[in-house]
């Protein structure tokens, strides 16, 4: 899959650095994963939660942090939407950010 855009992983992990290696290896994972549909996301992220319009909520360190991402299966294109920590999920709308 190629994930777009890892830079804001890599803002975010700049202000919060206990977020760094979680946020590295969930890339490396999403990198080589080949999703084809929400089940084969669920198989490799049990924790995962899914909205409408392909958005996939991931709980990072723990559920320390959330990570909103939109998937274009057909494209295998992951867009990162959000990055926060649980308190500023909480104050969002996760299928309109």
């Amino acid at each position: 899959m190629n994930v777009i855009s890892k830079r804001t992983l890599v803002q975010f992990y700049a202000n919060h650095p206990q977020a760094k290696v979680p946020l590295e290896v969930w890339y490396a994972d999403v990198k080589k994963a080949l999703w084809d549909n929400p089940e084969d996301i669920k198989r490799d992220y049990h924790s995962a939660s899914f909205l409408r319009d392909n958005r996939i909520v991931f709980n990072i360190k723990g559920n320390s942090f959330r990570l909103i991402v939109h998937i274009d299966y057909k494209r295998k294109i992951v867009r990162v939407k959000f990055i926060g920590t649980h308190a500023e999920y909480d104050k969002i709308n996760a299928e309109e950010i």
